[in-house]
């Protein structure tokens, strides 16, 4: 038998909305901004991909604190400033990642809270995470506003242009990116998490693409 669930509504038997765990592994964008008085913020987003590699193109979808619109900092911040640094998580930081979920007042650093150095980006305002392996400096190309749902809270989806790539020496391997190395994290449903250690390649067959 299958559970079926219309969208909004819960089946018997389910104790939370199963949509999270489906749409997984989810990889963690460590979003890191500046205010427009040059003060950082970092935060996770498991609402984040790429979306085009020419032009390299990436979103995150952040939603608001709470049920009367109040926006989190790193929306209030791409909004303002119009950039943003895509931070790669390591499954060696994922406690580093935990603590800055943590809801600051404005102007406060996730930085200072987790131990983690700001480093100056190359070519936008916000810094990025010097702890991690790899990072996407990026600029905010559009904002879109998603359909209010069933809950309170609104979403919407930041979609940037990637300008200026940084990756680690040690995860570089024959001219590639070695993902074993990188140890991306990912989120699964709940507070269920994972780290790539298996990697597979499969070639594609005759006529497929890249």
């Amino acid at each position: 038998m299958y559970y079926t669930i219309e969208a909004g509504h819960r089946a018997a038997g389910l104790l939370h909305n199963p949509f999270n765990s489906l749409i997984a592994p989810r990889p963690i964008g460590w979003v890191s901004t500046v205010d427009t008085q040059g003060r950082p913020n970092l935060a996770p987003f498991s609402y984040f991909n790429g979306v085009s590699a020419d032009p390299p193109m990436v979103m995150f979808a952040p939603n608001e604190k709470d049920e009367v619109g109040t926006p989190k900092d790193s929306f209030r911040n791409v909004v303002e400033t119009r950039e943003f640094v895509i931070n790669i998580v390591p499954w060696r930081l994922r406690n580093e990642m935990n603590l800055t979920s943590t809801v600051l007042g404005h102007g406060q650093s996730e930085f200072e809270l987790a131990g983690l150095t700001p480093v100056p980006s190359h070519l936008v305002k916000p810094p990025r995470v010097g702890e991690s392996p790899a990072a996407l400096e990026c600029k905010v190309w559009e904002i879109i506003a998603l359909p209010p749902g069933r809950g309170a809270r609104r979403y919407h989806v930041v979609l940037g242009e990637v300008v200026a790539v940084h990756i680690s020496d040690d995860c570089i391997r024959d001219g590639k990116v070695d993902t074993l190395k990188l140890s991306p994290m990912a989120r699964l449903g709940g507070f269920e998490y994972m780290s790539v250690d298996h990697v597979e390649i499969i070639p594609r067959p005759p006529g497929g693409g890249t």
